[in-house]
């Protein structure tokens, strides 16, 4: 398979790699958004692999996959719940940021600077493969797709998430983001890039999984938090399709 990196993306989050467990750093935005991605992933995997997320580690026995995985701050969460956990992600810089937080917080993850395409090439395969706020950096989103297809398991599961396309989202990610608030540097998105929810249904369906949910993750500057709604898509969001 050719790669679908884009080598100016990853260098944008290499020079950021060892602010992703500062909270208040250039990753403030994911920590504050985490809460809300969390409680999206877990009901969808319990939901499809029947787990009850009362018990202890619900998650034991699936193998997961977090592609574009940084620091660690989706890797560490489902290791905790169980899961087996491979991260992957292509900035090698982001590689030893997340070994060491895994170490000191005494979890076991097999970290690794590989992209999708290799993983799959390579005959990997999981149950659960997380596409977090990464297809807006990708070359070519279709390839990268299908490669996350290929990495699936049959009844695997798909986690992605993305920024919609519209002039809310050029004002709330880049204006707001990037240029009021500085949570991120300038430049770190591209809005072009940016993918509509009707254009991820098809781009997931065209590379061979079927669509099974979308939520909006909407972001409350009154109270300062994040919730999941059935109905605003129109800023972040975040999908669920499998593999039949």
């Amino acid at each position: 398979m050719t790669t679908t990196i884009d080598p100016s993306e990853v260098a944008k989050f290499e020079a950021m790699a060892a602010e992703w467990w500062d909270p208040n750093g250039k990753f403030k935005p994911l920590h504050q958004m985490n809460p809300c991605r969390l409680d999206y992933i877990t009901t969808q995997v319990a939901a499809e692999f029947g787990r009850d997320l009362k018990q202890p580690r619900p998650f034991a026995g699936l193998r997961l996959l977090d592609i574009g995985c940084g620091g660690g701050l989706l890797s560490e969460p489902m290791a905790r719940l169980g899961a087996t956990v491979v991260g992957a992600d292509a900035a090698a810089r982001n590689i030893p940021v997340a070994q060491l937080h895994a170490e000191q917080s005494g979890l076991t993850i097999d970290y690794r600077n590989v992209p999708a395409e290799d993983l799959a090439a390579a005959g990997e395969r999981f149950d659960v493969v997380l596409n977090m706020e990464v297809i807006e950096h990708v070359a070519d989103p279709l390839a990268y797709l299908t490669a996350c297809q290929t990495l699936l398991k049959p009844g695997g599961l798909m986690i992605c998430s993305t920024l919609n396309r519209n002039p809310k989202s050029f004002m709330m990610a880049i204006v707001g983001a990037e240029w009021v608030m500085r949570w991120l540097p300038k430049g770190t998105h591209d809005w072009a890039k940016f993918i509509t929810p009707d254009e991820l249904c098809d781009l997931i369906t065209r590379a061979g999984l079927d669509p099974v949910d979308r939520k909006g993750m909407v972001f409350n500057p009154l109270a300062w938090s994040w919730s999941l709604s059935d109905r605003d898509l129109s800023c972040n969001y975040v999908t669920a399709s499998v593999k039949r």
